[in-house]
C-alpha cells in the first residue's frame, strides 16, 4: 500500500486554501486532484464542468469500487454495490469543498452511507419500518461487542437489553429482523430424517370445510322460518337428491309447482342469512 505525500508544486503551500495540498493519502487510488477540483468550483454549469466533473469521477472510480467491495458478500452483486457506491462517489463531488479538507476524508463517508442506505433501503425481502431496522442494527452491533472476547456466551435478551438500554421486547423485535433479511424460497428443501420435503410441504391450507359450516349456520335461522312442506321439499331435493318429478309425485303437485316452491324457500333462507350478515356488521 502506498503512502504520498502531496505538495505544491513550488514544494511551500502559498496560501490556507492549498495548505490541503500537504495531507497524507493512506490509498493508493486517491490521486492528485485537488487542481480539477478548484477548477470544478470556478466553473459555471456546462459542458466545460460536466468534463472537468466526468474526469474527477473518472480518476476516483477506483476507491469507490474497493468501497463497494467492503460490503460483498451480503446478497447483492459486486456489480450493483459498484453502480451504488459510483452515484456517493458523483454526490461527494458535487457537493465536496476543496478549502474544507482532502477529498478522501469526504468522499469515503459519503460513499458509505450511500452503500448502507441502498441495503437499508432496497435489500430487504420484505419491507420492514425503519424502526425496526434501527433495532436489528443495534441488536447486531451489541452481539458483536458482547461475543468478541474469546469463549464469550451468546448473550440473552437481557444481556443485550442492559448494554443497549433497550427493553426486552425491543431486543426481541429486532433479534427476529435479524433473521428476516431475506426470504426463504418455498420450493427450497428441508432435509427431515431419510427423505426431504420442500418449505410449501409444510404449510397449511384453507379449509374448505370451514365455510360449508358457515354457511349452514347462517341458513339454520331462514329454514326454522319455513313452512314444514317447504322444508320438507328442500330435504329431499338436496338431501335425498330425489329430481323435481319425483318430489311431485310424493306429494301429489306438480313438477312446475315444486320448481317454484324450491326458488321460493331458497330466495327466503337466503335474505334471511345476508340479513343477519349485515345486521352483524351493522352492529360490530
Amino acid at each position: 500500500m502506498l503512502t504520498d505525500t502531496l505538495t505544491s508544486r513550488t514544494g511551500t503551500p502559498d496560501s490556507d486554501s492549498d495548505s490541503v495540498a500537504s495531507v497524507r493519502r493512506t490509498h493508493d487510488d486517491a490521486p492528485d486532484t485537488l487542481a480539477l477540483f478548484k477548477r470544478l468550483v470556478e466553473l459555471d454549469d456546462g459542458p466545460e464542468r460536466e468534463a472537468v466533473r466526468d474526469e474527477l469521477a473518472t480518476q476516483w472510480l477506483p476507491m469507490a469500487h474497493r468501497i463497494a467491495g467492503r460490503f460483498r458478500d451480503r446478497g447483492e452483486s459486486t456489480e450493483d454495490l459498484r453502480q451504488v457506491a459510483a452515484l456517493g462517489l458523483v454526490k461527494a463531488i458535487d457537493r465536496y469543498d476543496p478549502s474544507r479538507g482532502a477529498f478522501e476524508s469526504y468522499a469515503v463517508p459519503t460513499i458509505t452511507g450511500e452503500v448502507k442506505r441502498h441495503f437499508r433501503d432496497r435489500m430487504w425481502a420484505v419491507r420492514v419500518p425503519r424502526r425496526v431496522q434501527e433495532l436489528r442494527n443495534r441488536v447486531r452491533l451489541a452481539r458483536r461487542e458482547l461475543t468478541q472476547h474469546p469463549g464469550a456466551p451468546e448473550p440473552t435478551a437481557a444481556d443485550i437489553a442492559a448494554h443497549t438500554g433497550l427493553t426486552e421486547d425491543q431486543v426481541t423485535e429486532g433479534m427476529e429482523a435479524l433473521e428476516s433479511f431475506s426470504t426463504l424460497s418455498l420450493d427450497a428443501e428441508l432435509p427431515t430424517g431419510d427423505d426431504s420435503h420442500s418449505l410449501a410441504d409444510t404449510l397449511g391450507a384453507a379449509d374448505s370445510s370451514y365455510d360449508v359450516v358457515v354457511d349452514r349456520e347462517a341458513a339454520k335461522e331462514g329454514l326454522r322460518r319455513l313452512p314444514e312442506r317447504e322444508r320438507a321439499i328442500l330435504y329431499m331435493r338436496f338431501f335425498e337428491d330425489m329430481t323435481q318429478s319425483r318430489i311431485a309425485d310424493r306429494l301429489g303437485i306438480s313438477q312446475m309447482h315444486v320448481s317454484r316452491l324450491i326458488s321460493r324457500s331458497c330466495a327466503r333462507v337466503r335474505a334471511v342469512a345476508l340479513g343477519q350478515r349485515q345486521g352483524g356488521r351493522t352492529a360490530g
